[in-house]
């Protein structure tokens, strides 16, 4: 059987006008800006004037531990809308927004697969409205102007070897983790030791998505610490009175984007800082937003459950003031069947003992979820057709003993018709009982919340500190940071820190080797294990694939 490729999949898609997407959600088109027919800036003021409409029910989709054989979040959460506004329901798909590293590295683009995208997924993949661009020039103008002020003399006493503010480009590129800067004379600065991130990771992207307006954006990049005077003072942002222009450079950016579905189902999509290294999750304003304009939102937060929900919950809800009304856990039996020992290649024959051998991975997210967070939640199987009916009952039994539905969810292959069971399930999730809770509370120490996410969310036997960690967790205590929530910088690939141990590892400890505040997101940034904030590109990356003809077709994106 032959398959078409998602990009040919959404060229044989015929949009609607965004004007027209926009009005199915009573949004007037004086009230968008247009980026050509089929992409729009929201008016992100409409909050105000939306104050006093109820909120539409929060669907947080979030998925079990990431591996090669890929879990289908995105396209999960793309399908359930769609099966949602086929069942006539008022509803919204939020999502991040790709970066062009993954998309040019190994794990593609991020607008969904199959008949569940989208679109124009090309845009979306590729540039879309320039908002990482804009994030990426704010964040370079910052360091710019940290070296600018040192060249001409230094009167903030800026130590040059304290410098944690960072270059970034959206790109996978190893060669720029670790640079020297500076060199071939006085009048080309001062030398020093420096370094990029990949635009994801910037601080600027999280201050993006965690503010509620463009002032609290400009307060929030006032406080950016980018690093320490040679008194062992931190040094602001504001110290460098950055904050206007890089404000002005994201007047813009911080406004949500308005796309569509191939079904035609409104998706605000805006923000995207990575999960593993950021806290995953699109905007405060683009949730919010979508909140008041439809009666279901469906949202999802990146790789598995321990990283994106748990940040999601712990941090942007902590800030934004949001709370799940129902968790979709997205799993596959090829997932499971690699958790459960079973390599890569051989994923597409039946072998029921290693979907119960890697079963444990999905129960302790079901056990976080309902447990730790206290929330309602239904387990989506992302079918592949070499999945068998023996391998989907073992998943729908195992389930069913911790009392929670399995349901099968083909939205790949048929779209919002692949997900009917599902929307039926979640709109009685909604109605549940909910106790939701975070893992931390605020007054808790920062060790304190490190062994609690540890502990509970990870199934860790504790935390241990390298003496740089431990030093610098006093140094953020005394200097007042104490109370912010915590980020942790960890691999997606397990529960632990360690990549290779899949499955439930037990009998571990996560070690911090070094903590960073991000002063102006609000949150202390944990780093752990091996995690790099500059991916590498593979040996064979999915840019080579990529190609474009004399008409201007894309072909291999995906």
């Amino acid at each position: 059987m032959t398959f078409l490729t998602d990009i040919e999949i959404a060229k044989q898609n015929k949009m609607v006008p965004i004007t027209d997407i926009a009005k199915s959600i009573g949004i007037d088109e004086e009230s968008i800006d247009l980026y050509g027919k089929y992409k729009a800036k929201l008016d992100m003021h409409a909050l105000e004037q939306l104050k006093n409409q109820p909120n539409g029910k929060l669907i947080l989709v979030t998925a079990i531990t990431p591996t090669a054989a890929g879990e289908g979040k995105t396209t999960t959460s793309v399908g359930l809308a769609d099966a949602l506004n086929e069942q006539d329901e008022k509803v919204i798909v939020a999502l991040r927004e790709p970066s062009l590293g993954p998309v040019f590295g190994i794990k593609g683009g991020a607008a969904g697969g199959g008949y569940a995208q989208v679109v124009p997924m090309e845009d979306i993949n590729l540039h879309f409205t320039g908002d990482f661009h804009a994030i990426g020039a704010a964040n370079n103008l910052l360091a710019a102007m940290i070296d600018n002020h040192i060249y001409h003399g230094n009167e903030l006493g800026i130590d040059n070897r304290r410098i944690t503010w960072k270059r970034v480009v959206d790109m996978n590129d190893r060669q720029l983790r670790y640079i020297v800067n500076g060199l071939n004379g006085k009048t080309n600065g001062v030398p020093r030791e420096d370094g990029y991130d990949i635009t994801v990771a910037s601080e600027i992207m999280a201050i993006l998505c965690l503010a509620s307006d463009l002032e609290d954006l400009k307060d929030r990049i006032r406080r950016i610490v980018i690093g320490y005077s040679y008194s062992g003072q931190p040094v602001t942002a504001g110290d460098l009175h950055a904050e206007g222009a890089m404000t002005a450079l994201l007047k813009d950016a911080i406004r949500p984007n308005l796309v569509q579905t191939l079904e035609k189902t409104p998706a605000i999509i805006h923000g995207g800082p990575f999960a593993n290294i950021a806290h995953g999750c699109n905007s405060i304003i683009a949730t919010k937003l979508a909140l008041k304009y439809a009666d279901y939102v469906v949202t999802e937060a990146g790789f598995g459950a321990d990283l994106g929900a748990e940040k999601f919950i712990d941090i942007k809800c902590r800030i934004g003031g949001l709370q799940p009304d129902a968790v979709v856990l997205v799993a596959t039996i090829r997932a499971l069947k690699l958790h459960g020992g079973v390599n890569k290649n051989e994923l597409g024959q039946e072998n029921v003992s290693a979907v119960i051998k890697g079963m444990p991975n999905l129960m302790k997210h079901i056990e976080n979820i309902k447990k730790h967070f206290g929330l309602p939640l239904a387990v989506a199987i992302n079918k592949f057709p070499t999945d068998t009916d023996e391998e989907i009952e073992e998943v729908r039994h195992a389930c069913a003993q911790v009392g929670v539905d399995a349901i099968l969810c083909d939205v790949w292959a048929q779209g919002g018709k692949g997900g009917l069971e599902l929307a039926t399930k979640v709109k009685d999730l909604v109605e549940q009982d909910n106790q939701f809770r975070f893992v931390y509370d605020d007054d808790d120490s920062i060790e304190d919340k490190l062994n609690k996410l540890a502990t509970k969310i990870y199934g860790a036997d504790g935390v241990d500190f390298t003496n740089e960690a431990r030093k610098e967790m006093q140094n953020l205590m005394d200097r007042g940071f104490g109370s912010l929530p915590i980020c942790v910088a960890k691999t997606q690939y397990s529960f632990s820190d360690n990549k290779d141990l899949l499955c439930r590892p037990e009998g571990f400890r996560i070690t911090v080797r070094n903590l960073k505040v991000s002063a102006g997101a609000g949150f202390i940034v944990a780093l752990t294990g091996a995690i790099m904030t500059m991916p590498g590109l593979p040996k064979v990356p999915a840019a080579e694939k990529i190609d474009i003809n004399s008409e201007g077709e894309i072909t291999g994106l995906f």
